[in-house]
């Protein structure tokens, strides 16, 4: 059953989207039509404004070559293919095609929208934080760790649901606590029709209907008068265990209409401008600074570091939502180009001069710093994700020596910062308090606490490796030597 609602659901979502696509095509069914690789391609550039990579023809070489590009492409965007493989496409195995797919839905339409929200319901972002602070980790926003990213998804389905259940709670008793049975009665769908569109729903008049006639009537609703599709037939929801995806993926079209309705595209281009005008007096006020500290002090370069980072970081929080707008290339005017350009080169000079700085730092806390970066750049690399078992055996063995010896070297690093005398022979400060607490602050809390949880989830990555090697000779040896239980026999023994 859950199988069954998740392909139609899936289904009509990505056909919503490849309307959009020039020319349009159609998907009829799933695990068949995704195996040329050309529908998959298709949908990724509407969903992401690219031109992908492709090969024109249909035979096996032409459509393997087609959904790897897409797999490649899916990387590159730091999304975990855990398991899903060319030749399960290849085959349409139902539950690698719709891991795909979900995968897909959540990056570029639940997981995008919900970044909007995150900032209101104060959950953890990967965008909406401070966009530079005092860490080196923040140069490399583009290499998050895999635990940040697990932790994000986290925060985007509670998002959703925060946002759900904002718009019911404008309607009394309608109570949403999950994506599951609390959409059973219909009531959740119709109070956030009404919410968006007031006047087109009686709450009342629904709460004496049955489950089936509610949910009809809110999918009916939202099809005619919101343009929303209709991902969901009453009997997919008035169940026991309704599916929760598909539930999320029709929720979030909700979502997308409510910002379309918020923010027309005048109101948009005024923000630009703002924005724009904004990012060209940090710009001066930057180049400025750095021409006025150029021969002061590295203690005074700090000092004005930290001045102009708590002004910037306090100043740009209204700027947030536009400068970190998730629209893909294509969808940006012009104005939003030059805006997203000169935020970008801002933060890289930004981060540039801290880099900088950190390596102005007396001996021996330059060797130290160094070390720190060293450490917080491996734990913020995602886990190696290769399809080759074999080869992950010894990316991953490499990873930990290089980790382990890293991790030798914690302990000199703990006591030097201890005893650190912080004074020259004037008796004045060789660096500000501040850095040096920083310092310590990444070294006892975010290195010596997070430690182990690294080494585990590298000998986790190591296991997992060797278990998919044994599986694949076992599915090997089945053909060939026998059945799978007198070869897992044999290796029992042995």
């Amino acid at each position: 059953q859950r199988e069954f609602t998740q392909k139609k659901t899936f289904t009509s979502w990505i056909n919503s989207i490849l309307a959009k696509h020039t020319p349009p095509s159609v998907i009829s069914d799933l695990y068949t039509d995704i195996q040329q690789g050309h529908l998959l391609l298709d949908l990724l550039e509407v969903l992401s404004g690219q031109h992908l990579p492709r090969e024109k023809g249909f035979n096996t070489f032409q459509c393997r070559s087609n959904i790897e590009n897409a797999l490649t492409f899916l990387k590159s965007r730091s999304l975990k293919l855990i398991n899903i493989h060319v030749a399960d496409i290849i085959e349409g195995k139902p539950s690698i095609v719709l891991g795909l797919i979900w995968t897909i839905i959540f990056h570029f339409h639940i997981e995008e929208l919900a970044r909007t929200l995150a900032c209101t319901y104060n959950q953890p972002s990967l965008d909406c934080s401070s966009a530079v602070d005092s860490s080196p980790k923040a140069s490399r926003s583009a290499k998050k760790s895999a635990k940040i990213k697990e932790r994000w998804k986290i925060s985007a389905t509670k998002a959703l649901l925060l946002w759900a259940k904002e718009q019911c709670s404008l309607h009394g008793s309608i109570n949403v606590t999950d994506f599951k049975t609390s959409w059973r009665s219909g009531l959740p769908f119709l109070a956030i029709i009404q919410a968006l569109r007031p006047g087109l729903v009686d709450l009342e008049k629904a709460k004496s209907r049955s489950n089936k006639e509610n949910l009809k009537e809110a999918f009916r609703i939202a099809e005619l008068e919101l343009n929303i599709p209709r991902l969901l037939e009453p009997e997919d929801i008035d169940i026991m265990n309704p599916d929760e995806k598909s539930i999320m993926t029709y929720v979030a079209q909700f979502l997308q209409y409510s910002r379309n309705l918020r923010e027309s595209e005048e109101d948009m281009q005024e923000k630009v401008r703002d924005a724009v005008s904004w990012l060209a007096a940090q710009e001066k006020k930057f180049a400025k600074l750095l021409v006025d500290t150029e021969n002061e002090t590295y203690c005074q370069k700090y000092k004005e570091m930290m001045s102009f980072m708590e002004a910037f970081n306090r100043e740009n929080k209204p700027f947030l939502p536009v400068l970190l707008s998730k629209r893909s290339e294509a969808e940006l005017s012009e104005s939003q180009q030059q805006m997203r350009e000169g935020w970008d080169k801002l933060i890289s000079q930004i981060n540039q001069w801290k880099a900088k700085l950190d390596q102005m730092l007396p001996s021996p806390l330059d060797g130290i710093e160094a070390w720190l970066q060293e450490v917080e750049h491996l734990q913020a690399e995602d886990l190696p994700d290769l399809q080759d078992p074999f080869k992950a055996m010894f990316v991953f063995r490499e990873i930990i020596v290089i980790f382990k010896g890293l991790m030798d070297c914690f302990d000199s690093h703990f006591n030097t910062l201890q005893s650190f005398k912080n004074e020259d022979e004037k008796n004045m400060p060789l660096v500000l308090p501040e850095k040096l607490e920083e310092m310590k602050r990444r070294l006892f809390s975010n290195i010596c606490f997070t430690n182990s949880n690294t080494f585990l989830e590298y000998h986790y990555g190591l296991c997992s490796a060797i278990a998919n090697e044994v599986i694949l000779k076992l599915n090997i040896w089945d053909m060939k030597y026998g059945t799978k239980e007198s070869v897992e026999s044999l290796l029992e023994n042995w």
